[in-house]
C-alpha cells in the first residue's frame, strides 16, 4: 500500500487560538504528553499503518518542527525512498509562489513534489489533533466505494461543532451536504480534517480560487454530485487546538482508564528524544497521578500534573493540576495551580501562579484565556514572591525587570516583555 499512498500533513497553521504557546513554534510543534510534539501522533499513525512516503508541510514558525523531525530517525523514515520531506512556501522564479492561503493551496503549491511521487491516493492529515488510528481500514474503504474522497468523522459535544466542518452524511455513507464551521451547526458530525483523495482527481480540482479543502473543495464536491464519503471513526480524537483543551486532553492522560494509551506497545508514539538522566524523585518529594519526564528532578509536591523532560521541582514547591514543559525550574515553596509552564522557564522561590477563584478573562486574549488557566511563556522568569492570579499571560522572554515593582498581578492581567509595567 505504501507506495501508491503519499500522506501529506498539515503543519503550517498560524495556530493562534493556543496564544503563547505557538507563538514561538508552529502548532504541531507544541510538546504534548511529557516528551511528545502533537505532531508525533498523525507522524507515528502514518508509519504504523504502513505508510512510508510523508511529506510535512510546514509554514509558520517552522524552526522547531524542522529540528524535531529532523531526517526522521526516530519514525524510520530516514531513507533513500520513499521517507519524510519537510516542504516550506516559498516564491519561485517566473511562478506564483507565496505563503499558503490556505490547506488546499498549500497542497496546490507543493504540485510538484506530489507528482514526483505520482502516487494512486493522496492522504491528508492535520497535524494538530491526538489519536490513534490505523488508517489502512480508511483508504480499504476508499477503494471499496470507488470514491473521489473519503472524509474520517466522528460526533462532539454539539457546544463544540461550530470549530469544525458538518457533515450529513445518508445511510450509504455517502455524504450529502458539508458546512464549514457555522455558527449554529446543523448536527455533532464533524470532519477529523483527515481525508484520502484519488490522486488524478485531487490534481484536476486544485486551483489558484480554491484555497482550503473545508471552505472550497469538499462543499463543491459534494454539490456537484462527487462521490464524497463519510468513514466514522470510533476511537479517541482530540483537536487540542485551543488552550482550554490543550490543558484538559493533557491531564486525561492521567485518568485511570485514559481516553488515549501511551504504554500501548502495540501502537507506539514515536518521538525524537533527547539522552537524560532517569527521573529522580528526592526522599522529601510527593507525587501522585502524574507524569514525570526522564531527566526530572523532583524535591517538592507533584499533583495531577504533566512534567516534560528535565523539569527541577525544588523541596517546599507544590506543582498542581499543571504541564511543565522542557527544563523548567520551579524554585523553593513556589506553587502552580492550573498553569501551564513552556520550555526554560524560571519561577522564583515563594512565587505563586494561579491564585485565587478570580476568573475574569484575559484582558489581552478574552476568547483564548477564560477557564483559570495561567500561561507562562518560553524562558520566561517570574520574580521571586511574585502572585499571578488566574487566566493571566506571562508573555515569552519575561524578564524580573518586566514586573516593576509589582508584587501582585491580577487575575486576567498580562506581562509583556520589554514593555513597561502596566
Amino acid at each position: 500500500m505504501s507506495s501508491s499512498v503519499l500522506t501529506l500533513i498539515l503543519a503550517g497553521g498560524e495556530g493562534e487560538r493556543l496564544s503563547i504557546l505557538s507563538q514561538v513554534r508552529a502548532k504541531p510543534g507544541v510538546p504534548f504528553g511529557g516528551k511528545y510534539r502533537i505532531i508525533d501522533f498523525a507522524l507515528s499513525n502514518a508509519v504504523n499503518s504502513g505508510l512510508t512516503d510523508v511529506g510535512i508541510l510546514t509554514q509558520y514558525a517552522p524552526r522547531s518542527l524542522i529540528d524535531h523531525i529532523g531526517v526522521g530517525r526516530p519514525w524510520d523514515l530516514d531513507r533513500s525512498r520513499g521517507g519524510v520531506a519537510l516542504l516550506q512556501p516559498f516564491i519561485g522564479r517566473g511562478r506564483a509562489r507565496d505563503w499558503y492561503r490556505g490547506t488546499a493551496d498549500a497542497v496546490l503549491q507543493n504540485l510538484d513534489f506530489i507528482t514526483d511521487r505520482d502516487p494512486k491516493l493522496v492522504l491528508i492529515l492535520a497535524g494538530d489533533h491526538v489519536y490513534k488510528m490505523d488508517y489502512r481500514p480508511f483508504i480499504e474503504m476508499h477503494r471499496a466505494k470507488q470514491a473521489d474522497v473519503t472524509c474520517a468523522v466522528r460526533t462532539v459535544p454539539i457546544g463544540e461543532a461550530h470549530r469544525f466542518g458538518i457533515l450529513d452524511v445518508a445511510g450509504d455513507g455517502r455524504v450529502t451536504d458539508f458546512i464549514e464551521k457555522p455558527p449554529n451547526p446543523p448536527s455533532n458530525l464533524v470532519s477529523m480534517g483527515v481525508y484520502v483523495f484519488s490522486w488524478p482527481l485531487l490534481r484536476d480540482l486544485l486551483n489558484r480560487e480554491r484555497v482550503d479543502f473545508g471552505r472550497d473543495i469538499l462543499p463543491a464536491m459534494v454539490k456537484d454530485g462527487g462521490r464524497v464519503f463519510a468513514y466514522e471513526f470510533g476511537g479517541y480524537w482530540q483537536d487540542v487546538g485551543t488552550v482550554e483543551s490543550y490543558w484538559q486532553t493533557s491531564l486525561d492522560l492521567l485518568s485511570s482508564e485514559p481516553g488515549i494509551e501511551l504504554n500501548d506497545l502495540g501502537w507506539l508514539i514515536y518521538t525524537r528524544s533527547e539522552e537524560r538522566p532517569p527521573a529522580r524523585i528526592g526522599s522529601a518529594a510527593s507525587v501522585s497521578r502524574s507524569m514525570i519526564s526522564h531527566g526530572c528532578v523532583v524535591d517538592g509536591t507533584v499533583e495531577h500534573s504533566v512534567l516534560s523532560p528535565g523539569v527541577r521541582v525544588a523541596a517546599g514547591a507544590v506543582v498542581r493540576d499543571s504541564i511543565v514543559m522542557f527544563d523548567a525550574v520551579i524554585e523553593a515553596d513556589a506553587t502552580l495551580d492550573r498553569a501551564i509552564l513552556d520550555k526554560e522557564c524560571h519561577i522564583g522561590a515563594g512565587a505563586r501562579i494561579g491564585v485565587g477563584d478570580d476568573l475574569r478573562p484575559n484582558r489581552d486574549e478574552p476568547e483564548r484565556l477564560y477557564a483559570g488557566i495561567t500561561l507562562v511563556g518560553k524562558r520566561a522568569r517570574v520574580p521571586r514572591g511574585v502572585e499571578i492570579g488566574r487566566n493571566c499571560r506571562i508573555d515569552p522572554g519575561t524578564l524580573e525587570r518586566d514586573f516593576g515593582r509589582r508584587r501582585r498581578i491580577r487575575s486576567g492581567e498580562t506581562v509583556i516583555a520589554g514593555a513597561p509595567p502596566r
